[in-house]
């Protein structure tokens, strides 16, 4: 039984709801393409909370914290009701 609670992962909106509990401030950012932007704060990021993820709500995200500790979302809409609640 051990060994399945070891392997058990954190789900995205887990990961996320325990970050805001440790954060006072979340600071998000509609981005064109979240990878992309993963990719390029790779060397200047230190504390990644979420690596790119669709979230169950359509939006691929990335989270970080920024060195005074604010939760930061760069997020793009990805399906198709995602898409549309932010572009109209």
């Amino acid at each position: 039984m051990r060994d399945v609670e070891q392997r058990v992962r954190p789900s995205p909106t887990d990961q996320v709801s325990s970050s805001l509990q440790k954060s006072c401030t979340l600071i998000e950012f509609k981005v064109h393409d979240v990878d992309g932007e993963y990719e390029r704060l790779q060397p200047l990021v230190s504390d990644w909370v979420l690596q790119p993820t669709t979230m169950p709500w359509g939006n691929r995200s990335i989270l970080f914290r920024d060195p005074d500790g604010n939760l930061v979302n760069f997020f793009t809409p990805v399906t198709r009701e995602a898409i549309k609640k932010f572009n109209g």
